[in-house]
């Protein structure tokens, strides 16, 4: 079958998606601990360490998309990066890597 756009659009907005999530997460959750050290809510750091695991997981799908190998991780790695406000980007990803399924191995 011949490769079309669809896996490598997917893989890229995925990329940016989890890579969008896991500079928020570190930021998000190194300034929350040195803030809330200060004012005594440091607990709120961990509100954030999930959106670094979702970037990590988005970035490694979109990789497996642009490689057009493992759908299943490609789809995970999609749909992690529906979470925040760029899910536009996470459902484009879920819309193509499940169109250009047919292109994985």
């Amino acid at each position: 079958m011949e490769k079309t756009w669809k896996p490598t659009t997917a893989g890229i907005l995925a990329i940016i998606a989890g890579a969008v999530e896991l500079i928020l997460g570190t930021l998000g959750a190194t300034g929350t601990a040195f803030f809330g050290g200060i004012f005594g809510i440091g607990w709120l750091s961990a509100i954030f360490a999930p959106l670094i695991v979702f970037g990590i997981l988005a970035i490694v799908g979109g990789i497996c998309a642009l490689a057009r190998k493992v759908w299943g991780l490609a789809l995970v790695g999609s749909i992690f990066a529906l979470i925040g406000p760029w899910f536009l980007f996470g459902l484009l990803a879920i819309i193509f890597v499940s169109l250009g399924k047919g292109e994985f191995t």
